[in-house]
């Protein structure tokens, strides 16, 4: 992956194809072994999307957005992979997370740039926060800055008797052998979102339930490590191939991140790539400072640009079906739009209402992040529901395939039958429909649904974590206070301050 040019930059989108084609990596799909993921059905549009990514940086036209000097002055980066250190840089960082976001139209949601704006800057300037193996995290933070690889992360354990984890010790991430070279792991993650055409995989722990250090280790591993395999939910992409063409399915054609049971098999992780192995300090790791709020502000600008998508979908669809000046049906815009509207200032606040970090670098303000943690999950599916609700039957009330447009013999059938309102022909009503329901109702529709509910964890929890962090950033004092003086304002005698007349008698 290191370049071998004076000055260091990333990666291009044909040299992230060639280092992932028959690399050797163990993907498993319908039974059968994949012998080359960028030219597999179920994957190989779904590389090329990430081609776009790289391959808009190298664009002389996008340096001003996607484009940061590294901090040594050895090249150049993706800003998000580095901490800002003025509210420019921050305001850069976040218009680079919007820049690659629609390069995916909001629908790529573990693109490479989630773990360099989580994880990447934290490993760096919080190095010391990993002990024993900081040297490990600010070395692996300069490689991802430099190469910026295509790296994903799985932290949940496979949800098999989370109620008792000593009796699923087997199924757990641990170690099975030390060598002087590195350490030999087994066990298994869920869910490896987009792992199966990354480059690298970030191995941590949510929740450490079992106080045993082998059950600990923190670690990155390349894809292509013998023992490392993945196997793979149905691909959309694969189905649409079969079943459709990109007209009927032009996004789950060509933006599954397939999700995959992960499991690792006696894999070797050299010791250059342990962060952390011991279970006091894994347990911990979810809270190295800076990553939370630097991780929620890219994948928040992620679903606010996904919500822009949606938003302007919707609209299309109720101008097609006629229905744009119902009132009913402008409310459920309307609150999609309140939805988006919400989100982007959510992000422009965590931007620029920036908190010290040592070393004179900035971070994101937590606490409007986790207010998106909050509300995201149930506020999509409200908007996901309006849709259906309010494009009801038009959403079916449609043709099987392009294929059948195509067709001189029923194509004066569909012009007259299945057009669209206010002009729109039938071939642009299906465009429109067929595009909204390949993203809000079909499968790969509800699997994004399921997704946005769970991104940041269970529901009840983000919310528990609201109202304990209320106490530790401040919120909670100011709220209670507000409260408490107005009560100080009065007692069981009538008024207390000067300015107010206590009634007569």
């Amino acid at each position: 992956m290191t370049k071998t040019s004076e000055q260091s930059r990333p990666q291009t989108g044909a040299e992230y194809l060639e280092s992932i084609a028959n690399d050797g990596r163990e993907v498993w799909i319908d039974g059968e072994r994949v012998k080359d993921v960028t030219t597999h059905p179920a994957f190989r549009n779904s590389t090329r999307m990430i081609c776009r990514l790289y391959d808009a940086m190298h664009d002389e036209a996008n340096s001003k957005i996607l484009r940061a000097p590294l901090h040594d002055g050895s090249g150049w980066t993706h800003p998000g992979f580095l901490a800002p250190r003025t509210l420019e840089e921050s305001i850069q960082q976040t218009d680079a997370y919007a820049a690659w976001a629609k390069i995916g139209y909001g629908w790529l949601g573990r693109s490479p740039d989630f773990i360099g704006a989580a994880f990447c800057p934290s490993f760096d300037i919080e190095s010391e926060y990993f002990g024993e193996y900081a040297s490990n995290a600010k070395n692996y933070a300069r490689h991802l800055q430099k190469n910026v690889p295509y790296i994903g992360h799985a932290i949940v354990n496979p949800p098999i008797d989370r109620s008792t984890p000593e009796t699923a010790k087997d199924i757990l991430i641990r170690v099975v052998k030390e060598t002087d070279a590195g350490i030999y792991v087994s066990g298994a993650k869920v869910v490896a979102t987009g792992m199966v055409v990354a480059q690298e995989v970030l191995i941590a722990h949510h929740f450490i339930a079992v106080p045993d250090k082998k059950y600990a280790p923190v670690f990155a591993i390349d894809i292509n490590t013998p023992g490392v395999k993945m196997i793979c939910r149905r691909s959309y992409e694969q189905d649409a191939a079969k079943t459709s063409t990109p007209f009927d399915s032009p996004i789950s054609s060509r933006m599954d991140e397939n999700d995959s049971i992960l499991v690792l098999d006696n894999a070797f992780v050299p010791w250059e790539r342990v962060f952390m192995y011991d279970s006091a300090a894994a347990n911990t790791f979810m809270a190295v400072p800076g990553q939370a709020a630097r991780g929620l502000l890219q994948a928040g600008v992620r679903l606010a640009t996904k919500l822009d998508f949606i938003c302007g979908l919707f609209m299309k669809a109720a101008e097609v079906g006629g229905t744009k000046d119902f009132r009913g049906v402008q409310a459920g815009i309307g609150e999609a739009i309140g939805f988006r509207h919400m989100m982007w200032a959510l992000m422009q606040a965590m931007t620029r209402d920036l908190q010290p970090w040592q070393g004179g670098y900035l971070q994101p303000n937590a606490t409007h992040g986790h207010a998106y943690r909050v509300l995201a999950g149930e506020q999509y599916s409200k908007v996901r529901t309006n849709i259906l609700k309010h494009i009801a039957s038009g959403l079916i009330y449609l043709p099987s395939s392009a294929k059948d447009h195509l067709n001189p013999e029923i194509k004066p059938f569909l012009d007259q039958y299945a057009r669209g309102s206010n002009g729109i022909d039938s071939v642009e009503r299906s465009k429109i429909l067929k595009l909204l329901w390949d993203t809000i109702g079909s499968e790969f529709g509800s699997r994004h649904e399921l997704y946005e509910m769970n991104y940041s964890g269970s529901q009840e929890q983000v919310r528990v974590d609201q109202y304990t962090r209320s106490f530790s950033n401040g919120t909670a004092d100011q709220m209670l206070g507000l409260v408490d003086t107005c009560m100080g304002e009065y007692d069981l005698n009538g008024w207390t301050v000067p300015d107010l007349i206590n009634p007569e008698g």
